[in-house]
């Protein structure tokens, strides 16, 4: 397997140290040094620590991208979004550091805020498209950003049999309601 760039090299070491230490420890330098590149190497890539964090939301809206595709492609939409609306520990820490570092003013471009939202505003479009009724699309988002939400700050997560519970009786309810093409 061929070695990552040092462009990807340098982006995987700002999420590692964005899990890690969190965004306040976010510097070029210790971006550089995680990379195993000098200043100057990630400088030649990212000229500021903004152009830095807008790639990283760049590639993350591109991943989310993937994702959007397969929900579609499985045919079933609830369950996927129901399912991957719960972030494992790495995902929830990088999603929660990189929140936290596009409310800071002085490191986040508005390309990087609107990268994010696009993110949360396309699985919207994506529910809305694939449940008829508007007001059942609407529930199905707010559960799972809800969950979504509560994983990334590290609140206490539902039972894992109550949340697959909760998963059916939304998708039982998405599919007894008129005009859907959610998957029997």
């Amino acid at each position: 397997m061929p070695r990552p760039s040092s462009r990807e090299r340098i982006l995987d070491a700002l999420q590692r140290t964005l899990i890690d230490h969190g965004p306040h420890a976010v510097t070029l330098e210790a971006v550089a040094d995680v990379a195993g590149v000098s200043k100057g190497g990630l400088l030649y890539h990212f000229p500021t620590k903004e152009a830095l964090i807008t790639a990283l939301a760049r590639r993350l809206a591109e991943a989310a991208e993937a994702e959007f595709e397969q929900a579609v492609a499985s045919g079933d939409v609830v369950s996927f979004f129901l399912r991957t609306s719960v972030p494992d520990s790495s995902d929830s820490a990088l999603f929660w550091s990189l929140l936290a570092a596009l409310r800071t003013n002085d490191v986040a471009s508005d390309e990087a805020r609107r990268l994010i939202i696009y993110c949360f505003v396309r699985w919207a479009e994506i529910l809305h498209e694939h449940i008829g009724d508007p007001v059942d699309a609407e529930i199905v988002r707010l559960v799972g950003d809800g969950l979504y939400l509560s994983a990334l700050t590290g609140l206490p997560m539902p039972d894992p049999e109550l949340l697959e519970q909760v998963r059916v009786r939304l998708v039982d309810a998405v599919r007894s309601g008129s005009g859907t093409d959610v998957d029997r």
